[in-house]
């Protein structure tokens, strides 16, 4: 497996992270068995990131993961990077709540999330939005104390803006920013994307196959299990699907020119835009990360580059990337489109 380095501080990562959110939250039913199966499919394989958030299933994906990685056999904790999200607040319902990103909440989160996961530290520790009522410069500041106490390696930040990564990174190094980057997604290109590259922060890039819209697997008369988030995503509603939708015609030609698959394609896109991006799949079971690492065999030439953001250009895609109410909370969408 190729490894990308994330950050300047020698931390180094899978080509492809595993995002293991879907399989327990926000993409309707899933089965944990599959779930563990595609973990376990995911070390063999050599991807060493495991991306989760402490609000996936309220605490659910966390200990979903620590299973897995037990069950594994041998000591495969070592072996990975766990990445962890903190903040997002929620209800017995699973209803959205806001954030809480002051420092008091970042010990208390990290202190159930190495609970449930079983581990005395986590390798990279991230807001998973930014807090408007806690200044940045005071969440980071509490992560580089836990830091400092040994139960944090790295420190990440999570779909925030050009001001918000410049003043965090003073405070601390910063490894990598998560942030939606997919061909249907490129608002990143014009200013966070070389503000990172300035200040030697990597993108881990989630959402590569914009939900499976650009996977090659959609099918328009799809019904959505209760719980799927995409039910009230702009860019699957009915006015927009079909424009999307077409939008992949030219993923499918070269992919049976090259013996691939449109998803493959798609993240062999993310893959090319540069070595310090590393793609993030959210596959839930071993057959779709079997798919999705196939991207790292397909290569795309200049010529290959050029049909495809002749096709899907920035700005291509109808609909925001979230509802109104979620992009309100994205201060990495305060200066630029999606």
């Amino acid at each position: 497996m190729e490894q990308r380095a994330l950050g300047r501080s020698g931390l180094a990562s899978s080509a492809i992270g595993l995002g293991c959110m879907g399989m327990s939250d926000l993409y309707g039913p899933a089965n944990e068995q599959d779930g563990i199966a595609t973990i376990h499919a995911a070390l063999e394989a050599g991807i060493t990131l495991l991306d989760t958030g402490d609000f996936y299933g309220m605490g659910h994906n966390e200990m979903l993961i620590r299973d897995a990685l037990r069950s594994a056999g041998g000591n495969k904790r070592d072996n990975v990077l766990l990445s962890v999200k903190f903040g997002a607040l929620r209800d017995a319902s699973g209803n959205w709540a806001g954030y809480d990103c002051r420092p008091a909440a970042v010990k208390n989160f990290l202190a159930y999330s190495l609970r449930r996961l079983g581990t005395d530290h986590l390798d990279i520790y991230r807001p998973s939005r930014l807090d408007p009522a806690v200044p940045i410069e005071e969440t980071i500041g509490a992560i580089a104390d836990q830091v400092k106490a040994g139960y944090v390696r790295h420190i990440g930040l999570s779909e925030v803006g050009v001001e918000t990564i410049r003043r965090a990174h003073a405070v601390h190094p910063i490894s990598d920013l998560q942030i939606e980057y997919s061909l249907l997604s490129r608002g990143i290109e014009k200013d966070i994307l070389p503000t990172c590259r300035e200040l030697g922060i990597s993108v881990t890039a989630y959402g590569v196959l914009s939900r499976g819209l650009i996977s090659g697997h959609w099918d328009p008369s799809r019904k959505l299990a209760p719980g799927d988030f995409r039910g009230f995503s702009p860019r699957f509603s009915s006015e927009n699907l079909a424009h999307n939708l077409a939008l992949i015609e030219v993923l499918r030609n070269i992919a049976t020119e090259k013996q691939a698959t449109p998803a493959q394609i798609a993240i062999a896109w993310v893959l090319a835009q540069g070595s310090d991006i590393v793609p993030l799949v959210g596959a839930r079971r071993p057959e779709r990360l079997a798919e999705s690492l196939g991207a790292l065999n397909v290569k795309l030439d200049a010529a290959d580059l050029s049909r495809i953001e002749q096709a899907i250009p920035a700005g291509a895609a109808a609909g925001e990337r979230y509802a109104p109410t979620l992009m309100a909370h994205l201060d990495s969408e305060k200066s630029h489109g999606s």
